[in-house]
This record gives C-alpha cells, structure tokens and sequence, in this order.
C-alpha cells in the first residue's frame, strides 16, 4: 500500500522534494499546499494534475495524509509538525526542527508518543561525496581543525527569500546546523562551548537581525570549528565555498571548482572534488606522498539528493528503522547554533557543558 504524503511549501526544496514522491513507487501525493497559488499550480501541472490547497489545516483535514513533507519557512515547522503528528502523520521536515531547543525537543517526544517517524532534511547526511569527506577527515587523527563557510550573494528573489528567513533567524543558524552536524560526525565528540561574531549589513533587516555571522565551536576531544554564513547583495563571492578539514596526520578539502554563482542551489551542495594531503615526511623533512584528488564528478545533482532523502524516509516508515541518534542529532545541532546566536547578542562564549 502507498504512502499518501501531503508536500506543504512548493519553493525549492519543496518542488524537488515532490518530484521525488513522484518518482517513488511506495509515495503517492494527495495534495500540495503553499501560501502562493502561482507555485502550487505549476508544480501540480508539473506532475500531471494534483489537488492543491492554501491552507495547511484545511489540506490536512481533507486529505487525510499518512505523511506529511514539511518545506515551509522556519518559524512554522513546529505548529505544522505539531498538528501533522496529532493527524497521526509522519514527518519529514527541512532544518530546523524548530526554533527553539526546547520547542525541538516536545516535537521529538511527541513523535515517540505518536509512534510515528520523524525525518529532518539533513542533505548532507545522504550525500556521497561528503559521507566520504566525513570518513576521510575521521582518519586524520585528533585534534580536527575544520574551517567551513558558505556565503551567499543574492539578489532579486533569492534576496527575497533570505529577507523572509531573517524574519526567524540568521544565516549562521538557518544553514549552520548543516555544518555542525557534519563537525560532530567528523568528530564524534562532545561540543562543550561556542562563540560567534556577526553584523547587520543591511538596512532592509530588522534591526535586531544580522545578515552576516561566523562561530566557533569546541568539542570535549580538542576538536575546533568554525562556520561563516553571510547573505545578501553586498556579500563577496570571492572564498564563499570553504570546506577543509586538518588533523596531525593531514588534511582534505572540498576542491570547488566552477559551481556557478554563490546563491545557485545546485553550489549549496555540490563538492567538485575533494583533495587529500598527506602530512607524513621523511627524514629529510620532505613529503613522502603526493596530494590525492578523489573525483567526485558523479554525485547526485540537487533533485537526485532529495531522492536520496526520501528513499531513506520512505525506508523508516516501512522498515520501522529507529532514528533516536539522528534526532538527538538534530535537536543538538540546534542547540549548537542557536548558542551561537545567544553568543552573537550577548558577547560572550556559551558553555555547553560544565
């Protein structure tokens, strides 16, 4: 028996994300749903005729889904999740979980009260070039220096779009919980305090938000980070791809190679390459290995990753696979950046653990 899914938000991730239900044999769509009649129609004509709807609750009531794909600004994913898991749905839902730790971590009781499955779109976590970016930096030994960034210069509509996100929360923590996700894999240790900068580059924010931030952040094993994110028309696109990792033994980097511009959804993920030094020399002092590239032409562009995603929710629901680690993950990942943001406002480094 299929799995009717209602996709609610039809921007981006989640067109891509229909089109993967579509695709799949064990989902079938029973409606889509978006604040914009112009993009629900046109993802419906997309896909052969689909019921659409411009209210969530109304759609959730009609359709009756036993999932539902949650693709909708931040500051809604914890009322839709709510009243999704009270319908007896399942959830996959894009970062963040919520806006607040607190917040998160009701919504995960609430699924293990409902017994139902709770996905949250980590993308990089089914991407085969970064699962071997993350296992090659675990080889390095301990301490991990990782230096990652992902600056954004939009305009038009992608500035739009980031304007809209502002009005919940900074790019350090829309797009960070990405990246400290990925840091605590690498890891695999404690993170026990976090620091940050930012600015407000623009006077179309609020005044109390800034479009540009960078944090720091400590893990238990020695282990250091730091994350930028800056977004908006004033943004350099000059070093906005950054993703290397050093440890004693070396490092490996994200080799970023012609990913167009920095506000392009396919850049946001795609790796190019990555590049392997090892740090070992000889006697003399010299290298005794030469610099490894590991071609990773072959990864799956933005739409085959969403795929990759859903095939994975698809598989929790009908195999009753456990996903107590990957949402502890994502309530501590939030936990993380959302400390950042308090360390930006505040001044001063949040301790995580005593």
């Amino acid at each position: 028996m299929k799995i009717k899914v209602l996709v609610v938000g039809c921007g981006n991730m989640g067109t891509s994300h229909a089109r993967a239900y579509h695709q799949l044999e064990g989902f079938e769509i029973v409606g889509l749903v978006s604040r914009k009649p112009e993009s629900r129609e046109r993802l419906s004509n997309e896909l052969g005729g689909l019921p659409t709807f411009g209210d969530f609750k109304e759609a959730l009531g009609i359709a009756k889904p036993d999932a539902v794909s949650i693709n909708t600004y931040p500051d809604t994913h914890a009322e839709y999740i709510r009243a999704a898991l009270n319908a007896d749905a399942h959830v996959f839902v894009e970062k963040p979980l919520a806006l607040t730790v607190a917040e998160a971590q009701s919504l995960v009781d609430l699924a293990a009260e409902k017994n139902k499955k709770m996905v949250v779109g980590y993308i990089l976590r089914v991407h085969p070039a970064w699962a071997k970016f993350v296992e090659i930096a675990q080889g390095l030994g301990k301490p991990l220096v990782m230096r990652m960034n992902l600056n954004q210069q939009s305009s038009g509509e992608q500035w739009y779009t980031h304007k809209q996100l502002m009005r919940s929360m900074s790019p350090i923590v829309d797009c960070g919980v990405h990246y400290v996700d990925i840091m605590c894999l690498m890891t695999r240790s404690v993170p026990v305090s976090v620091s940050a900068i930012g600015a407000r580059l623009s006077d179309e924010i609020a005044a109390d938000m800034y479009n540009y931030g960078q944090l720091q952040v400590r893990f238990q094993d020695g282990s250091v980070g730091w994350y930028e994110a800056g977004w908006g028309p004033m943004m350099s696109d000059t070093a906005f791809f950054i993703k290397d990792v050093i440890g004693p033994k070396g490092c490996v980097s994200i080799v970023e190679e012609a990913k167009g511009a920095s506000d392009d959804v396919e850049g946001h993920t795609k790796t190019g390459g990555l590049k392997l030094h090892h740090g070992e020399t000889d006697a003399n002092g010299e290298f005794i290995k030469t610099d490894e590239i590991i071609n990773t032409s072959d990864e799956p562009d933005h739409d085959g990753l969403c795929l990759l995603e859903q095939e994975y929710f698809l598989k929790t629901i009908t195999e009753d696979i456990d996903l107590t680690d990957h949402l502890r993950d994502a309530v501590n990942s939030l936990r993380i950046v959302l400390a950042a943001d308090e360390s930006f406002r505040t001044g001063k480094t949040v301790k995580l653990v005593s």
